[in-house]
């Protein structure tokens, strides 16, 4: 056995064990502990969704230019609109220069930025009613992100670890992959005050080299039968440790966090290795970073992580929807990319028969305004954030396929009909993954706490 000096202490021997892995295992590492052990049995209802891959367009994507066409904007174009939403700065009304066209057989309308999707309309579920509470990049993010527009609250993604667990032991339930650092940063992935394996592992999809994904997946001495050997010796100090201790969680985690880093070892240079993928895959996908970690999701989806966060970001800009300025220049290259790389998962989960259980949600943290943001002189236009009306879609997972639920009034400004706040959203995607979003609840500070917190209602109206 490699010799380890006695001087080291117990929590360095945490860390260089598994190649320092254990560092992430602790994270996220055993989704199977505690409440989450036990949920498969209690589930609420049959599943609908076994797993959610949420695609978020950072920095908000604008609802009249991709999915609520307003031929009214044109007839009133340079208007500038009443009320508090309207600032003094801003320009008026706005048309958009893009065309919208019906669908598949369903009927469902986007412009033509999105010709990818388009193909896919009979698969989606266009959400055209939904709403927030502010319209800043911090709070937006929080909200959509944890259902509270202040930080500290458990992810969407750790509630649905810390309720579900992982369809498999060797890799997180909960991964979540960012090219950079979106506004707000970790928090949006933080297990809060559940227990610390139910955070998201975050993966830069930068890099396309497997080590460079998931840092550490080698020791850079040890291998892997000596590192079983270590492993054991200090598996077997923990046990000695917590025997002198009463149910100390925080060691029974680490306990688990060991053996789940040793095993996430192999089963992560498998998972994150697009090389296996053939060309012709790749090629649908395409070659950016979003559609890697596009493709990452499908291959993360197939081995049984539960939920998969995709951000749409970029390393030196962390919010590249919000287009104040540029708007319909921006979005022509934006849709192109994420139009692409999003119908190929949506395409490429239904080809492999994942897509009935998997639900797929696509949006930002709200929308943008309907009327015109003014850029330097001669320059295009923007527009600016806006939360009391925008789009989102879901596909898969039990949701009404080729469907387009909700209305914004004749200029977007306000959703009107089929209204879905962002806790209608959580309580919804939780329902078709079998959970009551009321009784998924976690005992903190003396009260009971929820990801819809005190708020949310199903929408049964988009539920196949």
């Amino acid at each position: 056995m490699q010799n380890i000096p006695f001087r080291v202490s117990r929590r360095q021997m945490l860390q260089q064990s598994a190649a320092g892995f254990g560092a992430v295992g602790l994270a996220s590492a055993f989704s199977t502990s505690g409440f989450a052990g036990s949920i498969a049995s209690g589930q609420h209802f049959p599943a609908r969704a076994k797993r959610v891959i949420f695609l978020f367009m950072n920095g908000a994507p604008s609802h009249v230019d991709t999915f609520d066409p307003k031929p009214a904007l044109r007839k009133h174009e340079g208007e500038k609109p009443q009320g508090n939403l309207f600032k003094k700065t801003n320009a008026g009304y706005m048309p958009s220069p893009f065309r919208f066209y019906k669908h598949g057989e369903s009927g469902v309308v986007m412009s033509e930025l999105l010709p990818n999707l388009a193909r896919c309309a009979d698969d989606l579920c266009v959400l055209r009613g939904m709403f927030t509470d502010v319209p800043n990049h911090e709070p937006g993010l929080l909200i959509m992100s944890s259902g509270h527009q202040q930080p500290v609250r458990p992810s969407f993604g750790s509630w649905a670890s810390y309720g579900l667990g992982t369809e498999n032991q060797n890799l997180p339930a909960f991964v979540v992959l960012c090219p950079g650092r979106p506004v707000v940063g970790p928090q949006l992935w933080s297990s809060g005050f559940l227990p610390g394996e139910h955070q998201g592992v975050s993966v830069d999809t930068n890099h396309t080299d497997v080590e460079k994904l998931v840092s550490n997946l080698k020791h850079p001495s040890l291998n892997r039968s000596q590192q079983r050997e270590q492993l054991e010796l200090i598996q077997q100090l923990n046990k000695l440790h917590a025997a002198q201790r009463e149910r100390d969680q925080a060691l029974d985690a680490q306990i688990q966090a060991m053996e789940m880093a040793f095993n996430m070892q192999a089963a992560a240079t498998d998972a994150f290795d697009l090389n296996q993928e053939p060309q012709h895959v790749r090629d649908m996908y395409g070659d950016t970073e979003f559609a890697r970690s596009c493709l990452l999701a499908r291959r993360l989806c197939e081995r049984g992580v539960r939920f998969t966060q995709v951000y749409y970001v970029h390393k030196n800009n962390k919010q590249p929807w919000d287009t104040h300025q540029k708007n319909n220049t921006n979005h022509r290259r934006l849709c192109a990319d994420s139009d692409k790389a999003s119908a190929a998962l949506i395409r490429d989960l239904k080809q492999r028969g994942l897509l009935d259980d998997t639900l797929v949600i696509w949006g930002g943290e709200f929308g943008r305004t309907p009327y015109a943001q003014p850029g330097k002189e001669g320059e295009e236009p923007g527009r600016d954030h806006h939360h009391t009306g925008f789009s989102m879609f879901m596909a898969g997972g039990g949701v009404k396929p080729g469907f387009m639920f909700g209305e914004t009034d004749e200029f977007g400004m306000n959703a009107v009909e089929g209204r879905m706040h962002v806790h209608d959203l959580h309580a919804t995607a939780l329902h078709l993954m079998g959970i009551d979003h009321l009784k998924l609840t976690y005992r903190y500070s003396g009260r009971d706490f929820r990801l819809t917190d005190v708020h949310g209602r199903v929408v049964d109206d988009i539920v196949a």
